[in-house]
Order: C-alpha cells, then sequence, then structure tokens
C-alpha cells in the first residue's frame, strides 16, 4: 500500500495476533486511504470478535472509520464480561473444541458442535442464522462476514478454555440439565421406563436417572461421575454467581 500513515497500537492481550515486528507498544502502518479501520486492524492478523473500543486521536471510532495520515489508533480488548445483545446467549463451537463443547453442556449451557468438519462457510451461516456466538481458534473463519458473533479461544487446554468463556460470557449455568452428546435437555426417568437401555450391572447397582428428551440417551451417576463433579463443583465455585452479580 501506497497511502496515509498512521500509528496503531495494540493492547497487551491483542499483541500475539500480530506479527513480532508489529508487537512493539506502537507501529506505523502505511494505509490505501480507503479501507475502513476494522479492515486495517484485521490486516495486522487481530479478528474483530476480540476488539472493544478503538480510539482515534484519544476519541471513539466506529470501525467504519477511514484512517488519515498521522492518526493514532489504540485498539482495545473487549471487556469483560462481554454481553451480547440481540438473542439468547448461545454457542456454536468449531470441530476441534469438541471436549469445550461437552463441559458446557455439562454445566447446562446451550452449545451446539458438530463431530464432522461441516467446512467454515456452513458454520458462520449457522451462527447468522441461529445467532449463535461462534467459538474457534481459527483466525481466518472468526474474520468470515456472515458471522453473527465470535470468540477467539485462546487456550488449547480444555481446562484453560472453559474458565476462559465461562469468564468471558457468564452464562447462567445449570449442571446435570443438558445432554453432552447431542445438547437436548434431560428430564428425570423413573428406573422402569428405561430398564431395557441397561446393562445387568447396572440395573442393579443404580436407581436415579435422567433420560434425553432428543436422543433418548440415559444417564446414571458411573464411574466418571467423580471427575465430572469435580469440573462442575469448580465452575460452580467460580463462576455459579457471575450472572446474578450482574443484573
Amino acid at each position: 500500500m501506497n497511502g496515509p500513515e498512521i500509528h496503531v497500537s495494540l493492547a497487551p492481550e491483542l499483541r500475539f495476533f500480530a506479527v513480532p515486528e508489529r508487537r512493539r507498544a506502537w507501529t506505523a502502518v502505511v494505509t490505501d486511504g480507503v479501507s475502513t479501520l476494522g479492515h486495517v486492524v484485521e490486516s495486522l492478523g487481530v479478528p474483530l470478535t476480540e476488539v472493544g473500543r478503538l480510539l482515534v486521536n484519544g476519541e471513539e471510532a466506529a470501525v467504519s472509520h477511514v484512517p488519515g495520515a498521522g492518526e493514532t489508533v489504540e485498539v482495545q480488548p473487549v471487556v469483560r464480561p462481554q454481553r451480547v445483545p440481540g438473542a439468547p446467549l448461545r454457542f456454536l463451537l468449531d470441530v476441534h473444541l469438541g471436549t469445550l463443547a461437552r463441559r458446557l453442556r455439562l454445566l447446562g449451557v446451550d452449545a451446539a458442535y458438530e463431530s464432522e468438519d461441516i467446512g467454515d462457510p456452513e458454520l458462520a451461516a449457522r451462527s447468522a442464522a441461529q445467532r449463535r456466538v461462534l467459538l474457534s481458534r481459527d483466525r481466518g473463519l472468526l474474520r468470515r462476514r456472515e458471522l453473527w458473533a465470535g470468540a477467539y479461544v485462546y487456550s488449547d487446554r480444555p481446562d484453560e478454555q472453559l474458565r476462559d468463556i465461562l469468564g468471558r460470557f457468564t452464562p447462567g449455568l445449570a449442571p446435570w440439565t443438558r445432554c453432552t452428546a447431542c445438547n437436548g435437555p434431560l428430564e428425570d426417568a423413573d428406573k422402569e421406563t428405561v430398564r431395557e437401555k441397561l446393562r445387568h450391572g447396572t440395573r442393579r447397582t443404580y436407581d436415579v436417572f435422567a433420560r434425553c428428551t432428543v436422543c433418548d440417551r440415559v444417564y446414571w451417576r458411573g464411574a466418571h461421575h467423580a471427575r465430572l463433579e469435580a469440573i462442575v463443583a469448580g465452575a460452580m465455585g467460580e463462576f455459579g454467581d457471575a450472572r446474578a452479580a450482574l443484573s
């Protein structure tokens, strides 16, 4: 590009998105004179899903602003907890975030997920059609224009991913109310009504069951319950009252 030169400062939380030479406190950027500020920020590698306020010469500006020569631009991160107006808070996760999807469902959070890769265009279209916040570690996917809302998942570790999303969006938590397999709601089930779905040892050992109202999967407190209970207890202890505190 051979146009106006501006000076951009990325917040420390956003600098890792940029190439090393752009991670300084301030960096000079030559624009084409017609691109919007949003386009310029994305050209530095930062998805707009991660951007909060944009300050031009100290004054808040819109992503549609076309920067002029000599302007200083401060790019701030999203404010946490982040509010997502316009629809009930629910999520759509890409194919690489299956463990995170199951943990969100365990906590009663509406988290749609496909175990097969349906492609970036379809994911973005579903986000828009269903008004779901798309969660991904793919920066290119988060830059798609048809996306309704999105968020970058910063860690590749499921424990850290869960804390990141719960801390960022503070969804209401209702553990043990959603099917971890299909995302459908659970209901209490009488032992006799699910007997044919149980192995003999399970029928003999357990008496309390729940069943998914969508896929008909049956749940009970089996061998893995202690591990799941630890996940639930940790999340509830740290984030269980977060939404109520914001009301």
